[in-house]
């Protein structure tokens, strides 16, 4: 930011709505200067997600809300075991899925650090139990390719890829794809 700008917002400190439009300004202009340059600036958004030691991303269109593990679940006679159980959600019961043990890489602790992802779904109402959120998380769509990483949980069927930015490797897990699964969908027979 050149000096006089940066002159010009300390203008308009007491002019707090003043300022933030000022802002906006420059910000939109940095964007128009960086496509005409070339600069690929759309950006992709999903939540941080840690499924035993994998840091993973799922789409930010995926995902409802993300809510606490329940206290207290009410478990399913002759659901599969990664049925953690039901939950209720306002009113509205919520069938709880453990993705770890779903996917043979054990069971979620119960710690306060585990989160329950209720899916964006009308067909399928779910929630799915990961050990920890972290949040959304922004990447350029340049930064991402297909190559499906190398992961110690066993999940590659669902990876849709993965984002790279330094040295910092964000695999994108597919909650479609896993929804759309014939034995995730049959998790009452045994």
């Amino acid at each position: 930011m050149t000096e006089s700008a940066e002159l010009q917002l300390r203008d308009l400190v007491d002019k707090p709505f003043d300022l933030l439009q000022a802002i906006e300004r420059r910000c939109l202009e940095l964007v128009q200067v960086n496509s005409a340059d070339g600069v690929d600036t759309a950006e992709w958004v999903g939540i941080g997600f840690k499924l035993g030691a994998e840091t993973m991303l799922v789409a930010r269109d995926e995902i409802r809300e993300v809510m606490m593990v329940p206290d207290s679940m009410s478990r399913v006679p002759g659901a599969k075991i990664w049925v953690a159980g039901l939950a209720n959600l306002r009113g509205q019961l919520l069938p709880i899925i453990d993705l770890r043990q779903y996917l043979g890489a054990g069971v979620t602790k119960s710690s306060r650090a585990a989160r329950v992802l209720v899916l964006n779904s009308r067909e399928f109402p779910v929630g799915i139990m990961v050990d920890e959120v972290f949040g959304f998380r922004r990447f350029l769509n340049s930064e991402f390719s297909s190559d499906t990483p190398q992961m110690t949980v066993r999940c590659e069927r669902y990876m849709q890829g993965v984002f790279a930015r330094n040295n910092d490797f964000w695999p994108v897990f597919s909650m479609s794809t896993l929804l759309a699964t014939q034995d995730f969908q049959h998790a009452g027979e045994q």
